[in-house]
């Protein structure tokens, strides 16, 4: 990867910069590790946002802008229906996270292919684009994405409580969108700045569809700022590192040196994270340290006398809904997530989240007997667990959900295990076997319309 070029003193210049940075992606310069990386986020996404398609949100959204109408150029995911390429962006961005299964970077801190790759896709069935383009122009938003949170992180996420999938990730995705169009340097620092202004997403709003909704806007906002920007709207170039510009009115910890820093591997994409747990990413630490001691121990759930977690503070504002009602609050809800791992409920289906389970007066019960002792500084995605037992012993495991898979051809073949899980209800498993060859071979395709015709 090319590296960036020295900003100056407060920051000055960090906006072109990372423009810069995003645009000199290559796809031939990508590794291949880079690469199946980048077709596996891309295999995930779809596979989220088949069932996500079904969900009442995505109903309602995909209602309202049908009635806005418009030039039919991009597939709506799970439907039959086509859209204008920016309407496609929001309804698909949603769906895609309505189940929150879909990855994380916890460079952001977030969800960084569902703010990308809905406009991104929606754009180049629009285009025409080729695979290879689209590979390379998501790289590129990726990696400023990433970077852009490092600037502004941990304030931006745990002290203020902006959601970086929607903030952050409407300069991803502006990114992503003006690398496929070609834009300059000029054009996409631009664009960036177009992005910037738009971007919201409140924490708060975890637990409601206002959560999906945000990856959708995200998308939207990205996918506006390039085409504007395209079009000579005009904007801030230094949207970033401007007095009261995005980093300085979104966060107490603003430090530009580290958008300069090489990620290990010289890429943030490596470091990608894919969800094999339907909720959100802070439960998955406490569900596989649960699933060990339910293994390793033998513990059930009326053997369990005190369940006692320790874990960051930061989900304390993220996951802790201590007494969820709905199943879309059980994805935020750490003792009940942990009790359904305790119980052997399985976690990875999406039908496990549901109200009547949340409503269950075993898993209220196993739920109310945990303990959490929040940490300070702790890595986001370390839990430890002590379980009391009722014959007296006390039975302890850890786990740390923030570590990539150091084998990625194996985390293909578990991606795709998943994707079948997710997508054979929709579409049926020859269509998803289908559908999961088109990605591998995305490189050779020639455009994406046929990937994206797999999808309705």
């Amino acid at each position: 990867m090319n590296q960036i070029s020295k900003i100056g003193p407060a920051g000055a210049g960090l906006t072109r910069a990372l423009a810069e940075q995003a645009l000199a992606v290559r796809y031939e310069t990508l590794t291949d590790e880079g690469r199946a990386v980048a077709r596996q986020c891309i295999l995930d996404y779809l596979a989220c946002t088949l069932p996500g398609a079904a969900e009442p949100l995505t109903a309602m959204m995909l209602a309202e802008m049908e009635e806005q109408g418009g030039k039919e150029t991009a597939t709506i995911v799970g439907h039959s229906a086509r859209l204008p390429a920016l309407s496609a962006a929001l309804v698909n961005g949603s769906a895609a996270h309505a189940l929150d299964f879909d990855d994380v970077n916890l460079a952001m801190p977030g969800h960084p292919s569902v703010a990308i790759l809905p406009a991104l896709l929606a754009l180049a069935e629009e285009r025409g684009s080729s695979g290879k383009d689209v590979i390379a122009a998501f790289v590129a938003g990726y990696e400023l994405q990433c970077r852009v949170g490092t600037t502004i992180s941990p304030g931006h996420y745990n002290a203020l409580g902006f959601h970086a999938t929607a903030t952050i990730g409407s300069f991803g995705a502006a990114a992503a969108c003006a690398h496929l169009l070609g834009l300059n340097a000029d054009q996409t620092a631009t664009a960036l700045g177009i992005a910037g202004t738009q971007a919201a997403g409140l924490k708060s709003m975890f637990g409601t569809m206002c959560k999906p909704l945000h990856a959708g806007k995200a998308a939207y906002h990205g996918l506006l700022a390039a085409k504007l920007a395209a079009r000579g709207f005009t904007s801030r170039d230094d949207v970033l590192e401007c007095s009261q510009g995005f980093a300085r009115t979104h966060s107490p910890d603003f430090n530009p040196e580290r958008a300069l820093e090489t990620p290990p591997g010289d890429l943030y994409l490596r470091a990608n994270l894919f969800k094999y747990h339907a909720a959100c990413y802070l439960t998955h630490a406490p569900i596989e340290t649960a699933r060990k001691l339910r293994d390793q121990h033998g513990v059930t759930p009326d053997s369990v006398k005190k369940i006692v977690l320790r874990i960051d503070g930061a989900s304390d504002r993220v996951c802790n809904i201590p007494k969820p009602t709905t199943g879309l609050e059980a994805k935020f809800s750490l003792r009940l997530t942990t009790a359904m791992a305790l119980s052997g409920i399985d976690t990875g289906r999406l039908d496990s989240y549901t109200d009547e389970n949340t409503a269950d007066p075993g898993l209220i019960d196993l739920r109310d007997k945990m303990q959490i002792d929040f940490q300070a500084g702790w890595p986001h995605t370390l839990a430890e667990m002590d379980i009391h037992l009722t014959d007296g012993r006390v039975v302890t495991a850890r786990h740390d959900s923030g570590v990539p898979a150091a084998d990625v051809a194996e985390q293909g073949r578990r991606l795709e295990e998943k994707c079948l899980a997710l997508a054979d209800p929709v579409i049926g498993a020859n269509r998803v076997s289908r559908l999961i060859g088109a990605v591998a071979e995305l490189d050779n395709a020639p455009n994406v319309r046929e990937l994206m015709a797999l999808c309705v």
